[in-house]
């Protein structure tokens, strides 16, 4: 039997979308000029009536793809030719933002250059010339929408209500009328972009959540997580696990292959309202030094790899704190509950023994799944008063059984700490604010968070303990979560060449910039007036630490080894870890261990280092609120503060009490002003200058609660008189 001819269905020559996608990139990269008509360009690509359709497609992904762009005129040309770059609306503010771009570059643009794009949207962006020396650039084309959210305020205007919106753009915005979300003046919302035009003020917004008064810090606060993202409560399914989990108990074939540590002295010290306690203590004296053990809630044990309680954990990436609330990773039946260290339970735990010499180096270590039953709930004011020798009675007899342990972790953390100095780590000093709230939930007070020596000691503990998990991955040469900080980059190192000098302090010569010399430009610094100026520049010249699964190793702390093993109620990085040294003590080899955790670790750590950013900003956010909240109530009163940033348009000036506030150069006496970045604003002619550092007192001139904005004058001779 003849065999059929196979036959061909013909194209009728249509060009496929990818032939169209190779032709475009050929022409243009070889058009005799940067840009050409696109009508040009369609003619030199024969594309044919009935094969148009392919050809915009193939237009449109190069496009969106971000090797095309699309000029007024209707002229296109290759990016790369052009110079232009692709990138990502990293923040935006009401008259500039800023573009990250793919390699890594992050671009200032004005905001009259941004092209109405919003956080998160596919920008391409090419050069204008700098005012700062720092890369600046003007969005050309958008090439993909982000969220297209924001919050704002409502105001009234002629009897018509507007969107006033806290970033993009200092214009009302015309809000388009649904009245499934009603809403009225002096609210803050949460708005939608239903039209964008070509400027930020000419996008069209649709509300789509009221959270209250924008007067009042806690609606804002609620308007930036849900801005942001942050669930707030927790999935049906996460919690149906939680409750299980909770119900189940700490059963007694859970303690199964695990060390009994129940009658060591092992014991918490945390804040006083901490709920989640998922670290504890234990110390010994011996023949060689010391015996440290570090006890962690073992989570991994209830939280399962692909759990709907693990997703979602992933997911959150981080527990959130701000003013007196938390938003926490896991639900509250097992971070509060069954996985917190609460005195006097069976608890499942992580532990890590750190065998270390008399001068407090690490001569071992190892991990084991074990249970204890914490002795104490200790505290830290509680502690440190123990400490200093001032404690009462009955801090006393609470801390009875532990006492004599609590002083020899003080003397084992002053061994830890004066190691940490050998080792040249930088001490660059940070101040944290303490919001205090009353039972309305408004911001009473302000104060920076005391650390005594109690605080000091867990730290050093911590970090031991985190440096041995590290160091267990790299010797067992399996995938890991480190938690890594790079040296600073070589641009602002650059930058401390050139101010140091302008504070009259000699910048350390170097090939390379290491730990060493910013602990050596701090110790030069340290009881002259300039101290603050100089520890607030070497702050803001490091790179910002992150997750990573290579061990570069940790510039702050001057630590090869260093990943976050300590808290796995809060952070999942840390949980991650729990569950590959579980395996690891479990007995399995080197390559199951790559085989499993390898893709795991790297969208671990991907993944946490972007929640823990998205955490910051949303916990500064809030703070920003209810700070101005605070100093609403003191407009108008005086306060002795110090410089704390300068820029081309004034400087800001922070408060004892960690407030900041803007003194505007407007505000400034008449004149004009040399700026000299970051350091000083000198006007030209008096010689008068505002630099880093420098006392000034201010006045509290204005506030805004919505906007989280403080705005400071310099107090006038005749007010100080």
């Amino acid at each position: 039997m003849a065999k059929k001819k196979a036959s061909v269905k013909k194209s009728g020559g249509l060009c496929t979308v990818e032939s169209y996608r190779k032709k475009i990139l050929t022409f243009l990269g070889t058009y005799d000029k940067k840009l050409m008509p696109l009508s040009e360009l369609e003619t030199k690509c024969r594309t044919k009536k009935q094969g148009r359709d392919n050809f915009i497609k193939a237009f449109d992904e190069l496009r969106t793809e971000g090797y095309i762009l699309m000029k007024k005129g209707m002229k296109t040309g290759l990016c790369g030719r052009l110079g232009v770059k692709c990138g990502t609306v990293s923040r935006l503010s009401r008259t500039f933002g800023f573009v990250m771009t793919d390699n890594g570059t992050e671009y200032f643009v004005p905001g009259k250059c941004m092209l109405g794009a919003m956080p998160g949207d596919r920008v391409l962006v090419e050069d204008i010339p700098s005012r700062s020396g720092e890369p600046e650039g003007e969005v050309v084309d958008i090439i993909q929408f982000g969220n297209s959210v924001l919050t704002g305020r409502i105001e009234e205007v002629d009897d018509e209500l507007y969107l006033v919106p806290d970033i993009a753009s200092k214009n009302h915005m015309i809000i388009i009328r649904d009245d499934s979300v009603p809403y009225s003046n002096g609210d803050k919302v949460l708005a939608e972009i239903a039209y964008r035009g070509k400027r930020h003020a000419e996008h069209k917004v649709k509300i789509t959540a009221v959270f209250g008064c924008s007067e009042q810090a806690a609606s804002c606060a609620a308007s930036i997580l849900a801005l942001h993202g942050a669930e707030t409560v927790f999935p049906d399914d996460v919690l149906k696990e939680a409750r299980k989990i909770e119900e189940g108990g700490v059963q007694d074939f859970c303690l199964n292959n695990r060390e009994d540590l129940r009658d060591l002295n092992i014991f918490t010290i945390d804040g006083a309202e901490s709920k989640d306690l998922d670290d504890a203590v234990s110390i010994k004296k011996t023949n060689n030094g010391w015996s440290l053990g570090v006890h962690i809630a073992d989570v991994s044990h209830y939280v399962k790899g692909n759990s709907a309680i693990d997703k979602d954990a992933m997911k959150r990436g981080t527990s959130i704190y701000y003013a007196d609330k938390v938003i926490p990773m896991l639900p509250k039946e097992l971070s509060n509950g069954i996985c917190s260290l609460n005195p006097n339970e069976n608890r499942l735990t992580l532990s890590a023994f750190m065998e270390l010499d008399r001068d407090g180096n690490m001569l071992s270590y190892r991990f084991c799944k074990s249970v204890i039953s914490s002795k104490v709930k200790g505290v830290y004011s509680e502690v440190n008063s123990i400490l200093s020798g001032n404690c009462s009675a009955d801090i006393t007899e609470k801390y009875a059984e532990v006492k004599d342990d609590i002083f020899l972790m003080d003397e084992l953390a002053d061994l830890l700490i004066a190691k940490r100095s050998r080792r040249n780590a930088p001490e660059i000093e940070t101040v944290e604010s303490k919001l205090l709230i009353d039972e309305n939930g408004v911001c009473c007070g302000v104060l920076p968070r005391e650390r005594g020596k109690s605080e000091r000691i867990i730290e050093e503990f911590m970090l031991t303990a985190n440096e041995a998990a590290a160091k267990l991955a790299r010797d067992k040469k399996v995938p890991f979560v480190y938690r890594i900080h790079e040296a600073p980059p070589e641009a602002k190192v650059e930058n401390l060449h050139e101010l140091l000098p302008k504070f009259g302090l000699e910048c350390p010569h170097f090939t390379e910039f290491k730990p060493y010399h910013a602990a050596k430009i701090l110790e030069s610094a340290k009881g002259t007036d300039k101290y603050e100026a100089v520890n607030l520049m070497i702050l803001r010249s490091m790179a910002k630490a992150k997750y990573s699964t290579e061990p570069l190793g940790h510039f702050g702390l001057v630590l090869d080894d260093y990943a976050h093993f300590t808290s796995p109620i809060r952070r999942y990085p840390d949980l991650a870890i729990h569950r590959i040294i579980t395996d690891i003590l479990a007995g399995y080899d080197d390559k199951w261990l790559s085989k499993r955790y390898a893709g795991f670790a790297s969208n671990a750590a991907e993944r946490s280092s972007a929640a823990e950013i998205r955490a910051v900003t949303i916990e500064r956010e809030c703070e920003d609120c209810y700070k101005a909240e605070y100093m609403r109530s003191h407009i108008g009163e005086a306060f002795d503060a110090r410089i704390s940033s300068v820029t081309e348009f004034g400087f800001y000036a922070e408060l004892p009490n960690t407030i900041e506030g803007l003194i505007h150069i407007r505000t400034l006496p008449e004149g004009e002003y040399d700026y000299s970045e970051p350091v000083s604003l000198t006007e030209k002619f008096s010689g008068v200058s505002y630099t880093l550092g420098q006392p000034v007192r201010v006045v509290c001139a204005a506030v805004n609660v919505s906007d989280g904005i403080i705005d400071f004058v310099l107090e006038s001779d005749e007010e100080q008189e």
